[in-house]
């Protein structure tokens, strides 16, 4: 097949849209990109990159076609909503002229916020009289409400309104989460389609057995003690405030350490937070490339994933339980819901009630006197249920079935 892939972040930013895109390339479809520049999460344009512009360039096997896209600078309301009207803008004016000499049969939208990016494709795929596939990551304006970006009844009630015009016009609604059917249910005609597609990871993190990655990167507080490795985005959503208030209760084991990996907005308070507080137990080791953070997940003791006491976040899978499962070590999940009935399905580990920090405390403790065997089991679990359910490989193969699907339909029009 020949597919557009229309979505805000694409390599080098790190996003799992990378590994679909190559897989689907290596199985010989045609696979061309419409993105921005890259820009996330520092705010800043790459080096070798320009925020004017329409560029070209490949990735593996791979076509990329990049728009002009103003980067978001800073993590405020203002920075973040020019950054994604630029795109918005940026694609419904040059989307139709930079690829006007191509033909696809099917754009496939990577939904992660904002939604509404799926309008300038839906309006590419009415030019071009082909269907729009959109996988919904996120769903909105719920994620905007409970990150606290946005207050204003008059400008959720807007969004909601754009929203519903996203879904209205895409030929097929794909789900990050079973749980965003109901909802998206409510905001589109009962006949839509929508179909559960759940989120994979680089086969690097499942293939990983030990000493064969070639991509060990040794990090010095990962050298000794009982390690509880979170990695991922350092947002609002996440309860770094959990986090930190559990570290405090756990200051008398004087082995175990809390290790931070990745980058975001709430990295700076983090970061102060530990220092004026001289919180010695929380290790802050920032971002590493994708390649390597196999190996640093394997290696961990166990493997930490938290959210805060949301509705939205009960409905949603972080995509770094995927990442964890795979690598086979034990998982301690702070939230509720969704990921947390997945990692208890999986019999991958312990699950702790949002924003409980005593909980957290207890629930490490416990891992940290658990009997090796059992712990390891935890992993072992992981893995067997990475292996049923999320293959990339697997998953990949459904979602050209999705795209065929929705293509024979689409002709029968």
């Amino acid at each position: 097949m020949n597919i557009l892939i229309h979505t805000q972040y694409f390599w080098p930013e790190n996003f799992q849209i990378n590994n679909i895109a190559s897989d689907l390339a290596d199985k010989g479809h045609c696979v061309h990109i419409l993105t921005g520049k890259p820009n996330y999460p520092q705010g800043k344009i790459y080096e070798g990159y320009k925020s004017a512009g329409i560029d070209f360039e490949k990735f593996g096997k791979v076509f990329i076609h990049r728009i002009p896209m103003l980067p978001r600078y800073k993590s405020s309301l203002i920075s973040i909503s020019i950054n994604y009207l630029s795109f918005f803008f940026s694609s419904l004016l040059f989307s139709p002229f930079v690829l006007r000499n191509k033909k696809f049969d099917i754009i496939f939208v990577y939904g992660t916020s904002p939604i509404f990016q799926s309008i300038p494709a839906s309006f590419l795929g009415f030019l071009k009289k082909i269907p729009v596939v959109l996988w919904v990551q996120d769903l909105w304006p719920e994620s905007v409400m409970s990150t606290g970006f946005i207050n204003s009844k008059f400008l959720l009630w807007i969004i909601d309104k754009i929203v519903r015009f996203t879904y209205k016009h895409s030929d097929l609604i794909l789900v990050q989460s079973k749980s965003f059917k109901p909802k998206i249910l409510m905001k589109t005609s009962k006949n839509k389609k929508i179909k559960y597609h759940p989120n994979s990871i680089n086969n690097l993190f499942y293939s990983l057995t030990g000493s064969e990655n070639k991509k060990k990167c040794k990090v010095k507080s990962m050298q000794s003690g009982f390690t509880v490795v979170f990695a991922g985005n350092i947002g609002e959503a996440q309860s770094m405030e959990t986090i930190v208030a559990s570290s405090k209760l756990l200051t008398k084991f004087l082995d175990i350490k809390i290790i931070i990996f990745g980058n975001g907005s709430k990295y700076q308070w983090l970061k102060d937070i530990i220092k004026r507080e001289k919180i010695n137990n929380i290790f802050l080791e920032g971002s590493y490339p994708e390649e390597t953070m196999p190996h640093i997940l394997k290696t961990a003791s166990v493997l930490l994933v938290t959210l805060n006491n949301d509705d939205i976040f009960k409905l949603t899978i972080p995509n770094k339980i995927q990442a964890y499962l795979a690598v086979g070590r034990p998982i301690i999940a702070c939230l509720e819901g969704e990921g947390a009935n997945l990692v208890l399905e999986a019999k991958a580990g312990l699950t702790i009630k949002s924003n409980d920090s005593s909980g957290l405390a207890k629930g490490v403790i416990d891992l940290y006197n658990m009997d090796t065997n059992k712990l390891n089991k935890f992993g072992t679990n992981g893995r067997d249920y990475f292996k049923k359910f999320f293959m990339m490989d697997d998953l990949n193969n459904k979602l050209i079935k999705h795209f065929k699907n929705c293509q024979k339909v689409s002709n029968l029009k």
